[in-house]
């Protein structure tokens, strides 16, 4: 057949991660599941699918290899309604990691630094901002270039079923879009994501290109929506308490809790002393913004290495001072105390006693 008539992008249904986003600390990205309502939204999401579709329809499915997308693609097979189209037993399904979810750095750290982040995006911009250790959108387009490329390759074929459903992310939609229908940069930082399974369709109009048939949602509609919402119903006897803003004057770039790189005293003991007593697993390296304790005594880290076994005994939570108390805290509070003591010459402080650095 040649061009598909459908193009409909799907974002997955409700995940775990949309529900409680601690999830992603402690559980890859890619493994994160659906909740129950996720489950009926994709099932629903096959119904609507189905309605949408002409007896004579074939039909090819893509999917992100997320165990969300791949959770809402079962889903939607599984759905009554699309069970019973008369081409429901000749339906393709194939994995694309290309279209998979943006990259945002293996295990997340903590919410605090997770906030700082997001608002340093919003500063840098959406587009070109890269996760530490992830992805940027920019670099999300680029391979959705390619994947684009392959699917124009594909519509070649004479065989190529008349609808295709792309079951990807959010921001992935948008991507495609950007990429699709050359939107610009500041085109695409303006778009709403897509709600949990809803459509974005692409109709082929008779000079064989795509017209888009959803309506998109952008920030700076919803704003003129609000706007326009308070003259309407302007609230009697308000009165707007202004708060400063949570980030202050903080200048982007730097160090999140403010640079201590220039510590005069033993490097090498702050680093691993801090390594120790504030690591959260799949949080902060640093310990940045976390009050928690790792109970994970193993490290696979260079930088752990040369530490006296002092330290080591003690466990994952500090190191023990003269007394056999073990010394914990917050990272910021273990550097404050060490500089206090590299002040007075390794004399103890507060109990404190010096660790002691292989050479």
């Amino acid at each position: 057949m040649g061009k598909p008539r459908l193009i409909i992008l799907c974002r997955h249904a409700q995940s775990v991660g949309n529900e409680n986003r601690t999830i992603h600390q402690t559980v890859p990205d890619h493994r994160v599941p659906l909740t129950a309502v996720g489950q009926e939204q994709a099932l629903a999401a096959g119904d609507k699918l189905a309605r949408l579709l002409r007896p004579s329809d074939t039909l090819q499915m893509i999917t992100s290899p997320y165990t969300r997308t791949r959770e809402t693609t079962l889903g939607i097979l599984s759905s009554p309604a699309l069970k019973e189209h008369p081409n429901s037993g000749s339906i393709r399904v194939y994995e694309e990691p290309r279209i998979r979810e943006q990259d945002f750095g293996n295990f997340q750290p903590c919410q605090a630094e997770m906030a700082r982040m997001w608002h340093e995006r919003a500063a840098y911009g959406h587009f070109f901002y890269r996760i530490p250790n992830g992805e940027s959108a920019a670099d999300a387009y680029d391979r959705v270039s390619g994947f684009n490329e392959s699917l124009w390759r594909q519509f070649a074929e004479e065989d190529f079923p008349s609808v295709l459903v792309l079951v990807t992310h959010g921001l992935m939609t948008r991507i495609f879009l950007m990429k699709w229908y050359h939107y610009s940069v500041e085109y695409f930082e303006d778009l709403r994501n897509v709600d949990h399974c809803d459509f974005v369709v692409m109709k082929l109009n008779d000079q064989h290109k795509y017209d888009l048939q959803t309506e998109l949602r952008t920030w700076s509609g919803y704003s003129r929506e609000q706007e326009e919402l308070r003259y309407k119903c302007p609230p009697a006897n308000r009165v707007v308490a202004l708060k400063a803003s949570v980030w202050g004057v903080r200048k982007f770039g730097g160090c999140v809790d403010g640079c201590n790189h220039e510590f005069d005293g033993d490097r090498s003991m702050m680093g691993g002393h801090v390594m120790k007593a504030g690591r959260d697993f799949g949080g902060s390296r640093s310990g940045a913004a976390s009050r928690a304790a790792s109970h994970d005594s193993t490290s696979d880290d260079d930088d752990d290495e040369g530490i006296d076994e002092d330290l080591d005994a003690a466990g994952p939570d500090g190191a023990k001072n003269g007394n056999g108390m073990i010394m914990g805290g917050h990272p910021a509070d273990v550097i404050e105390r060490l500089k206090m003591e590299a002040a007075l010459g390794g004399n103890l402080v507060n109990g404190v006693k010096k660790l002691q650095v292989r050479s």
